[in-house]
């Protein structure tokens, strides 16, 4: 059985970026949750590979999405916060 961290035990700060992936502790990642502070629309590509667009995400939510990459076009939410 595949083991599933329910809890992040980690938090950074993202920026967005087209080419860059998020890191943990200066390693590649096998996704994140991202933390939306300031509302807006949220850009990524996910661990599975998909790009999407999540459009309006509200101030204080946790996407429940495993996330490795923010991409700057396309996103205006701010106040990210990548949560390993």
């Amino acid at each position: 059985m595949a083991y599933q961290k329910l809890q992040p035990d980690s938090a950074s700060a993202i920026t967005p970026s087209d080419s860059d992936t998020i890191q943990n502790n200066a390693r590649d990642s096998r996704g994140c949750l991202v933390y939306v502070g300031v509302t807006g629309d949220l850009a990524v590509v996910t661990a599975g590979g998909d790009t999407a667009t999540f459009v309006a995400v509200p101030a204080g939510m946790i996407l429940p999405v495993q996330v490795i990459k923010v991409l700057a076009t396309g996103t205006t939410a701010a106040s990210l916060i990548a949560l390993h």
